[in-house]
This record gives structure tokens, C-alpha cells and sequence, in this order.
């Protein structure tokens, strides 16, 4: 079980895990606002029950907005777990086709590893376009790639509790929850062949 850390503010920081979250409620550095009351941690002397929501004492500066390297979970999660040539999201993907990332203009012709330069791909569309632009494959872009939303980008990874999108949305609003809270097409399906 994870915990959602909030700012003094509460502004929604980070996820942590349980045993981080006592450590910083003993440590005096946070309060549990939301908890297990199942679940404990036990010492000797003490018993603490499992935060699943803590709020810091003391207000961290962070920075309004810094760039996020990007990587491919972060890219798939921006993208929709989409191809963003043919559309089809990971779940319709078949046999050895998997999610990859392109490079809209292909490295070996001067093109970044940056936002605006990577899109999602099926390794179908990724093998048709090559080393080739989108034009040039006679493949086109469902839309054109940009750096997320730093809000967007922290929080479409995450896994969290009802308890927990109770607080993204009074700060961030429901736009933000949407963005945390898998839609039943990006749950794994099982697969049963007969």
C-alpha cells in the first residue's frame, strides 16, 4: 500500500511508500490526515496505523514547472497507451505487436529525443515508417506531439485509492483525477483461448 504525501499547502507532492510516510509522521515532518485503520505498524513501544494520506508540516518549494526526461512510461501514459499512427491502444494489439517510440523525425536525420520529437507507436507502424518521416511512410500523426502537463505527467502513472483522488481533485480538479484513474480499456485483460 502507497501513500499520497501532500504539500503543507496540499497540493498533492508524491506517492510514497507506507513505511516512508510513518517514518516522516514520527520524524514529526507530516500528520496522517487519511488512514487503515486494518493495517498497523507495530514496535515495542509504539503502534501507528497505515497512512494512505499524510500532509507535510512544513512547506516545500517546488518549482512551478522543470522538464521530465522522457521516458517511455511517460510517453505511453501522454499518448493514451495509443499508436498515434493507426490508433490502436495496447489492449488491441496482437501476437508480437507491442507499444514502441518513434522519433516523428527519425534520429539519423537530426531529430531529438525530446517531446515534441517522440510519439507512441505499434511496432507495426514503427517498422512500415523506418527511418523515414510520418509523410514519407504515407502515415500521419493523430495529433502532434507536445511536453504533457507537468500535473498530467506525475500523476497518470500512479495507482491511487478513491481516498487518495479525493484530494487530487479538491486541489488539481477532476480533469486531474480522470487523468490518475484507469478507464477499464488500460485494466490487463485476461485472455482466455479455447
Amino acid at each position: 500500500m502507497n501513500c499520497l504525501a501532500l504539500n503543507a499547502s496540499f497540493e498533492p507532492l508524491t506517492i510514497v511508500s507506507a513505511r516512508r510516510a510513518v517514518r516522516l509522521v514520527l520524524d514529526g515532518k507530516a500528520e496522517i490526515l487519511e488512514q487503515d485503520d486494518a493495517r498497523r505498524f507495530r514496535s515495542e513501544h509504539r503502534m501507528v496505523p497505515l497512512p494512505t494520506v499524510i500532509r507535510l508540516v512544513r512547506y516545500i518549494h517546488v518549482p512551478y514547472r522543470f522538464r521530465r526526461q522522457v521516458t517511455n512510461t511517460f510517453l505511453f501514459a501522454r499518448d493514451g497507451y495509443q499508436c498515434q499512427y493507426c490508433g490502436r491502444h495496447r489492449n488491441e494489439l496482437r501476437g508480437r505487436e507491442f507499444l514502441t517510440r518513434d522519433h516523428v523525425l527519425p534520429v539519423s536525420r537530426g531529430g531529438g529525443n525530446s517531446w515534441e520529437n517522440v510519439v507512441t507507436s505499434c511496432s507495426a507502424c514503427n517498422n512500415r515508417k523506418g527511418d523515414r518521416v510520418p509523410r514519407e511512410a504515407g502515415l500521419s500523426l493523430q495529433c502532434r506531439p507536445a511536453e504533457p502537463n507537468y500535473v498530467h505527467l506525475v500523476w497518470v502513472v500512479r495507482s491511487v485509492t478513491e481516498t487518495q483522488a479525493k484530494y487530487i481533485r479538491m486541489f488539481y480538479g477532476a480533469e486531474a483525477v480522470d487523468a490518475v484513474t484507469p478507464s477499464p480499456t488500460d485494466l490487463p485483460q485476461s485472455s482466455s483461448q479455447a
